[in-house]
């Protein structure tokens, strides 16, 4: 069982938001596999289904960011998932816009919802795809205010691109099962 996980908010308020990119890479996927997030448990919303066999789950935590190990964590104890079967899909103020970077582990970044699942799994051996979002253009803008805040219309594009290429490099995953073949297509 592989088991793909979006970092995001939930509620209307932050949809289009930068700090929900992994939501938004989530919903490529399902759209590309036809799957719709029909099923809540572990507090969140899940869709599921197979390819090649396998049963793959794509996971939004509706914990809200900074606790989305409370929501991974019971999900993975539950199925028994290792944790090489695990991909973490979320932003990252520290890439520049657009860029897509996979991991196989690592320290959270300051990205508080990895730290929050890196802290209920006990390990940093986690794989993650990580979309950047840059950081704030604006003079004085604070961090907080540039992650919660919709893209520029002028990022569409480069933010297009990059959802589109995280699903790409998930699916390359979970269709070969070699992550660092797939990191090694795909940074």
């Amino acid at each position: 069982m592989k088991v793909i996980v979006g970092l995001g908010n939930p509620g209307a308020k932050y949809a289009k938001t930068k700090h929900n990119v992994g939501w938004m890479a989530l919903d490529e996927i399902a759209y590309r596999l036809g799957w719709q997030f029909d099923q809540n448990e572990f507090s969140a919303d899940i869709a599921t289904g197979h390819i090649n066999g396998e049963k793959v789950m794509l996971v939004k935590p509706l914990t809200f960011m900074n606790l989305s190990g409370n929501s991974v964590g019971p999900l993975m104890t539950f199925y028994q998932v290792y944790d090489e079967e695990l991909i973490v899909l979320h932003d990252d103020l520290d890439s520049p816009l657009g860029r897509v970077r996979l991991r196989a582990k690592g320290s959270a970044g300051g990205q508080n919802g990895m730290k929050s699942i890196i802290a209920a799994l006990g390990t940093n051996e986690i794989q993650r795809c990580k979309i950047g979002i840059g950081r704030p253009i604006h003079k004085g803008q604070a961090v907080t205010s540039h992650v919660l805040s919709p893209f520029e219309t002028q990022d569409f594009d480069a933010m297009h691109d990059a959802l589109h290429k995280a699903a790409d490099a998930t699916l390359d995953w979970v269709e070969t099962g070699d992550f660092l073949a797939t990191m090694n297509k795909f940074n």
